[in-house]
C-alpha cells in the first residue's frame, strides 16, 4: 500500500508567506508608479523618429537635412532615421508625412517647392499645407547663381537685360524643370526685368549647365554648389547671386537687388515638419533644440562648408514665412501663365 505525505502550514507560516507576497506586490506597484510618472515627465522620446525627406538621397536637401539632424539628435537625445521618399515634385513624401501618426515619431522636410510652390502649381495636392502639417523651424538657406558661358559677351545683369529687351523672345534660360527653384527665380526675374525669354526645363542642373557652356542656352539660374566649380573653372561665369545680402561664401558675387532689380530674392529653402495633431510639448521641444542648435557655430560652419546658411527664426515665424512664400511664388506662377500640373 502506497503512502502519500502531506505537509501542514502552521498560521504563523501563512502570514509570513503572506506578508512576503504583498510586500513584493506592493514594491512591483512602486516601480510601476514611478515609471509610469517617468514616463509622463519625458514621454519622448522613447524610439527612434522617422524623418521624411521627400527627394532622392545625395541631393542637397537630404545632404543639408542629415548636417542639421545630426546636431538635432545630441539636443533632444533622439534617434533621427532619414526616410527618402523622391518622386511627384516631393508631393508623395508629404502626403506620406499627412498620414503619419500624430504621436512625435514621424517628421517631414519641407522646402521651398512642396509648402510653398506646389500649393499653386499642382490642379490637385494630396495635402494642404495649412491643415495637415505644424511648423517646426527652418532649417537652411541656399541660393541660386545667374549665370551665362564663360565667353559670353554679357558680363552685368545690366547688359542682360539690355540684350534680352533688344531681342524679345530669342534669348533662353534654363532651370532644373517645371516649379524648380531655379525656374522660379528665372520667372521672377523675367517679371521684374519686364523681358521676354524662352524658359527651358531640364532634368537636373547638370545637363543644363552642359548646354549653357556649350552656348546652346543663354543663361541659367542654378544652384550656386552645382555651378561653382564651372565659375572657377572659367567654364561659365557668375553674374549675380539671388539672395537679398552678398554671401560671405562668395563676397565678390553682386545680388540681383545690387544689380537693379530692388527686391529680388529668390531663396531655396528647408524645414521641417509634423504632422497634425502632434502633441504640442513635443513640438515645442523639438522647436526650441532646432533654434538652439541652429545659432552654434559648429553647426554654421558645417552648413557653410555645404554652400549654405543656417535658417533662422522661431517656430512662428516659419510659418508666417512659408505663408508669405506661397503668396510671392502663386503670383510669380499666375502673372507668367505657367500651366497647373496634374
Amino acid at each position: 500500500m502506497k503512502f502519500e505525505r502531506h505537509t501542514h502550514c502552521s498560521l504563523g507560516d501563512r502570514i509570513k508567506r503572506f506578508t512576503t507576497a504583498f510586500a513584493a506586490l506592493a514594491f512591483g506597484a512602486a516601480c510601476s508608479l514611478t515609471s509610469s510618472v517617468q514616463a509622463a515627465e519625458d514621454p519622448w522620446p522613447h524610439k527612434p523618429v522617422t524623418v521624411i525627406v521627400p527627394s532622392a538621397a545625395g541631393g542637397s536637401g537630404d545632404v543639408l537635412s542629415r548636417i542639421v539632424l545630426s546636431h538635432l539628435a545630441r539636443a533632444t537625445n533622439a534617434n533621427f532615421v532619414v526616410d527618402n521618399r523622391p518622386g511627384a515634385a516631393g508631393n508623395i513624401g508629404m502626403a506620406m508625412v499627412k498620414r503619419a501618426a500624430p504621436d512625435g515619431y514621424t517628421l517631414g522636410y519641407g522646402n521651398i517647392n512642396t509648402l510653398a510652390v506646389n500649393p499653386s502649381l499642382f490642379s490637385k495636392l494630396p495635402y494642404d499645407v495649412q491643415r495637415d502639417f505644424v511648423p517646426v523651424g527652418r532649417m537652411f538657406s541656399i541660393y541660386n547663381l545667374l549665370v551665362v558661358r564663360g565667353d559670353s559677351p554679357i558680363k552685368n545683369v545690366a547688359e542682360l537685360i539690355a540684350l534680352a529687351k533688344k531681342e524679345p523672345g530669342k534669348l533662353s534660360y534654363a532651370a532644373a524643370g517645371t516649379g524648380s527653384s531655379g525656374h522660379m527665380g528665372g520667372e521672377l526675374f523675367k517679371k521684374m526685368a519686364g523681358i521676354d525669354v524662352l524658359f527651358i526645363p531640364y532634368n537636373g542642373d547638370p545637363p543644363s549647365l552642359t548646354d549653357l557652356a556649350g552656348g546652346r542656352l543663354d543663361y541659367t539660374f542654378t544652384n550656386a554648389s552645382v555651378a561653382w566649380p564651372l565659375v572657377k573653372s572659367g567654364k561659365l561665369r557668375a553674374l549675380a547671386i539671388t539672395s537679398r545680402e552678398r554671401i560671405p561664401l562668395y563676397p565678390n558675387l553682386p545680388t540681383l537687388d545690387e544689380s537693379g532689380l530692388k527686391g529680388y530674392e529668390n531663396v531655396s529653402w528647408g524645414g521641417l515638419v509634423f504632422p497634425k495633431g502632434t502633441p504640442q510639448p513635443i513640438v515645442d521641444r523639438v522647436s526650441a533644440a532646432l533654434e538652439k542648435v541652429l545659432k552654434s557655430d559648429a553647426l554654421r560652419k558645417e552648413l557653410t562648408d555645404a554652400n549654405a546658411s543656417v535658417g533662422t527664426g522661431t517656430r512662428e515665424e516659419f510659418a508666417r514665412f512659408v505663408a508669405s512664400e506661397q503668396k510671392k511664388w502663386g503670383g510669380v506662377i499666375e502673372s507668367a501663365h505657367i500651366p497647373k500640373q496634374n
